[in-house]
Order: C-alpha cells, then sequence, then structure tokens
C-alpha cells in the first residue's frame, strides 16, 4: 500500500525527499516561501501545492483536497510557547499562530500519523513547557506522542545536526512509535564521502570522467544515473584578502590559525565557526542557512550549494531552484534527507505495516 504525505512549511523539502526515497507518495507542500516552494514544485509531482498564508487555507480545501492524507510532516515554529506567557492561552499569542495551523490540519485531516522537527532547545527551554504544551495539544487531538532528540550523524549523515522530532501516532492504532526502531542508512560518514569526487570537476575533469570513479555506497546514493551535469554547482569566489587568510587554515582549523599580521582590527573573541575549514576525514558541522561560516576541505572557497546540499543527503538529481541565496538558505533550513527516511522507514515498518 502506498500512504501519502503532506509536508507543511516544507521549505525545499528535505522532509519530504525522505519520506519519497522510502517509499512514500508526496501529494502535497505549503509554504509561504516562494522560492522554497518553486524548488518544492519542481522537484515533487504533488496534486497539493500552495505558497502563501497557510491560515488562508479555508477548513473546507483541507477537508475536501486532503481528506486522503495518511501522514502530516513538518517543522512548525513554537516561539510563542513560553513559560512566561502561562497565563495567556496560546492562542492569543500571534507567534503561536504557525504551529497552531499545523495542528488545524491534523485535527481536521486525522492523519494516521504525525512528525514534527524543531531545534532541541524547545524540549528543555523554561524547564520542557514548551515540550509540555505540545504533548498536551497533541495528546487532547487523539494521539500518543513520543518525542525525542536525534543526531543526523547516527543514521548516515556526513554532518553533525541535532534536532528534537515529535511522532504522533493516531491513538486508535493502538501503537506508539519507538524511536530505537530507526536504523542508519550509513555509518561513519565523512564529508569526503560525500564531496570528494566532486573534487575531479574543480581539476578540469569533465562529467563524464566524474561518472568512472569508483564510489562509496553514499556517494552511489548521491550519484544520478541519467544526470549529463552537476547543478548547483556553481563555484564562489572571494576577495584575495580571504583567499591569503584560508591558505594558513588546515583541515579542521579556524580563524585562530591565520597570523594576526593579517587581521585589520586585532580580536580573540570571533566564533569558532570564522574561518572554519571543513575535514575530509569528519563530519562536517551543522550547514546553516549562513554559508560564510565554513570553508572547503581544500579549497579555499565555502561549499557549492551543490556540496553543502551533500552533506545535507540531497540527491543530485534534486534541484534547488531561485537566486544563488535562496538556495544556500533553502539547505540550511531543510531536515537532511538520510535522517528523514530513515524515520519514514521506521514509521512505515513498525506503524503502519509496510
Amino acid at each position: 500500500m502506498s500512504y501519502k504525505v503532506l509536508d507543511l512549511f516544507c521549505g525545499a523539502g528535505g522532509l519530504s525527499l525522505g519520506f519519497k526515497n522510502a517509499g512514500f507518495i508526496i501529494a502535497g507542500g505549503v509554504d509561504f516561501n516562494k522560492a522554497a516552494m518553486d524548488t518544492h514544485n519542481a522537484n515533487f509531482n504533488t496534486k497539493f501545492h500552495y505558497c502563501g498564508d497557510i491560515q488562508e487555507i479555508s477548513d473546507i480545501t483541507v477537508v475536501n483536497e486532503l481528506n486522503d492524507i495518511d501522514v502530516i510532516i513538518g517543522g512548525p515554529p513554537c516561539q510563542g510557547f513560553s513559560s512566561a506567557n502561562r497565563y495567556t492561552p496560546i492562542e492569543d499569542d500571534p507567534r503561536n499562530k504557525l504551529f497552531l495551523e499545523y495542528m488545524r490540519f491534523v485535527r481536521l485531516i486525522k492523519p494516521s500519523v504525525f512528525v514534527i522537527e524543531n531545534v532541541q532547545g524547545i524540549l528543555t527551554r523554561d524547564n520542557g513547557y514548551a515540550k509540555n504544551k505540545i504533548l498536551e495539544i497533541t495528546t487532547e487531538l487523539g494521539y500518543n506522542v513520543s518525542v525525542s532528540v536525534l543526531n543526523a550523524y547516527d543514521y548516515g549523515v556526513p554532518q553533525t545536526r541535532k534536532r528534537a522530532f515529535f511522532v504522533g501516532i493516531r491513538n486508535d492504532l493502538n501503537k506508539a512509535f519507538n524511536f530505537d526502531s530507526i536504523q542508519p542508512k550509513f555509518t561513519d560518514t565523512t564529508v569526503f564521502d560525500a564531496i570528494g569526487d566532486l573534487e575531479q570537476l574543480e581539476n578540469k575533469a569533465n562529467f563524464n570522467t566524474l561518472k568512472e570513479i569508483l564510489r562509496s555506497p553514499i556517494q552511489n546514493y548521491y550519484y544520478a544515473e541519467k544526470m549529463d551535469q552537476i547543478a548547483n554547482h556553481d563555484i564562489s569566489t572571494h576577495s584575495k584578502q580571504v583567499v591569503e587568510r584560508m591558505k594558513f587554515v588546515p583541515q579542521g582549523g579556524n580563524w585562530r590559525d591565520i597570523p594576526d599580521s593579517m587581521w585589520d582590527t586585532q580580536r580573540n573573541n570571533r566564533h569558532s565557526s570564522a574561518y572554519r575549514r571543513l575535514s575530509y576525514n569528519k563530519p562536517s558541522i551543522t550547514i546553516d542557512t549562513g554559508h560564510m561560516n565554513y570553508f572547503h576541505p581544500i579549497f579555499h572557497r565555502v561549499p557549492t550549494v551543490r556540496e553543502s546540499a551533500r552533506i545535507q543527503t540531497f540527491t543530485d538529481s534534486f534541484v534547488f531552484l531561485g537566486s544563488k541565496t535562496d538556495q544556500f538558505r533553502q539547505v540550511g533550513n531543510a531536515v537532511p534527507a538520510i535522517l528523514s527516511e530513515c524515520i519514514a522507514s521506521a514509521i512505515l515498518s513498525s506503524i503502519l505495516g509496510g
């Protein structure tokens, strides 16, 4: 049986890609950002896609067009869940409107499963107030909810990235999700596993040569047989000053490796990620939306959109649209696709029955 998924606040579609790769059908996507929604539309053949304010999607539309959805996924903002506002109804705090919209879709559709992703701090902030409110609301809607923090690296992503996940199972299914049931797709992946083969393109090899390189299992995962080029791999150029500084930074190093004489101002309080060079033989630091906090392991430049996307485990056939800034933001905001796939596979096998 094929199960249908609706991705709310979908962005480019990291969660969607993982569920698709696990065998689900991506039936819909909703996001306010046009560039991200354009990317999602270009990569998923959804029957329902909406770019705009989620509040403007009527209850009637949800019930009539999305009544066959089995799973709702997404990362709704929860900024208004604060113990400082404990005497204010959550529906009166405008910061909660997007989370409540996610819950509106759950209430109207009554999916078998929902998945919420958020920063790990949501579980401990204000002594767990936000987490407890989310559990209270989802329990009232009739779901048995499990919560855990997952590190993407533990499931085959070549990156250290910790995020909180809530997985809700509708009560009538009489099941609970066990995070221990999630199995990794790969193990001990590194930055080299993710992007090492792309180095050949910068060394003037053509794409056909790249296709002949002996690949690791994860590189075979990225690779798309029918492609004739690597998309979103435009190389950034930097000022001579930046390049000269980076020449002093070894893999795993940062701004502290740069001689004092090369700085315009003398400071000892720069962030540790400034001029950070990734290491080929280790997982990446967390990929963010700024794309200027980490440099390529051997080249004196930031990773391309494609290299960052590989570290986020988007396959090479996944194409990002919009400006380069838009693309970097889409990549940085995404849930790593392999982590999503591992979660989806566990839901499929242990909850929905394959």
